[in-house]
């Protein structure tokens, strides 16, 4: 396996992204803009999800393509990150053609950091629209992952959160990039220790070059749950975008969204909990103009798990402390 140059989701050609934070609020959005539109798809697994135009991302519903996604803290207040990228799409032009109006379509969702130390006391309308303007303002070809965007006030069970992204060439035709603010109710280590469950896909040292633990520590199957006393567990999510250049249908864009959530098992533990709201959105650009044989295309789908099984760990690994961390930053001089 190899990463593409960046090894960031921007790999795939189309696509740039943009990050964008309050530090007074320890809370941050992400925009993801598609330039031309792609094929999107979106699937749920968690079960405290908050999403905005995921309706029409469905395979038999008549929109086939989308001009960005946005990702967000904030829980519900959120969502309105949508509009602000959403308001810079229009004055760009860009968006679904309605007669002479253009309707930007930017499907969004949301974490839960309303609990991280930050100061939520914002007045009568949250921040959100204006840092999801912001965000798509400032998407390019390369962004920053870890303590950056939607990942600014993303926590673990274990340690502090973040948002990440990873890149793979598939069999040399095919680019797949992900995108992710990991915020889980559970662990994305191993035990008591700073191993990534992740850590068998890792390519070089991409998240500490640290391996899996050996021998296996005795409390490696043990839950660590975020914050375990239930009038908190909202506090979570992890929410990602999965893309290809590829040529996909919009269901062949769901399957991949559906093969993606394999990358939130292999590297989250427990993930898709009754308190997460656990979702992959997913892209194809086709801009390789090339529609993948059904061999590929299985491979296209464990590509996906793996390669958004690495975004997650990079995530957590890229993080940067800050005194008001309720968890500790991850470090490999601490293991």
């Amino acid at each position: 396996m190899q990463t593409g140059p960046r090894n960031l989701i921007t790999d795939v050609a189309g696509l740039t992204v943009g990050n964008s934070s309050d530090a007074r609020l320890n809370s941050g959005t992400t925009a993801l803009l598609c330039d031309p539109p792609a094929t999107a798809a979106v699937q749920v697994l968690g079960g405290a999800p908050g999403t905005r135009e995921t309706d029409l991302l469905e395979p038999h519903n008549t929109v086939e393509t989308v001009n960005g996604i946005v990702l967000s803290g904030g829980s519900a207040f959120g969502l309105d990150a949508a509009s602000g990228a959403q308001a810079f799409l229009r004055e760009q032009a860009k968006g679904f053609e309605v007669g002479p109006h253009r309707i930007p379509i930017l499907p969004a969702a949301i974490l839960f950091d309303l609990i991280n130390g930050g100061d939520k006391e914002w007045g009568r309308y949250p921040p959100y629209r204006e840092l999801g303007y912001q965000a798509a303002a400032a998407a390019s070809r390369d962004f920053a992952i870890g303590t950056a965007g939607a990942g600014v006030g993303a926590l673990t069970a274990t340690f502090k959160g973040g948002l990440g992204s990873a890149s793979s060439l598939v069999a040399g035709n095919h680019m797949i990039g992900a995108l992710v603010a990991a915020n889980p109710m559970g662990s994305v280590t191993i035990g008591d220790t700073r191993h990534f469950w992740a850590a068998p896909f890792e390519i070089g040292t991409e998240f500490g070059g640290l391996g899996m633990p050996s021998p296996m520590p005795g409390d490696a199957t043990g839950l660590r749950i975020k914050f375990r006393d239930l009038s908190r567990g909202v506090s979570n999510t992890t929410i990602a975008v999965i893309a290809t250049d590829a040529v996909l249908t919009k269901a062949e864009a769901k399957r991949l969204a559906i093969a993606a959530h394999a990358g939130f098992a292999r590297s989250i533990w427990p993930s898709h909990t009754p308190f997460d709201g656990d979702l992959v959105f997913a892209l194809a650009t086709g801009a390789s103009g090339c529609k993948p044989s059904t061999d590929a295309f299985v491979d296209l789908c464990a590509t996906a798990a793996s390669t958004m099984c690495r975004a997650i760990a990079r995530g957590i690994h890229a993080a940067a402390p800050d005194p008001r961390d309720l968890m500790p930053a991850w470090s490999r001089d601490q293991v």
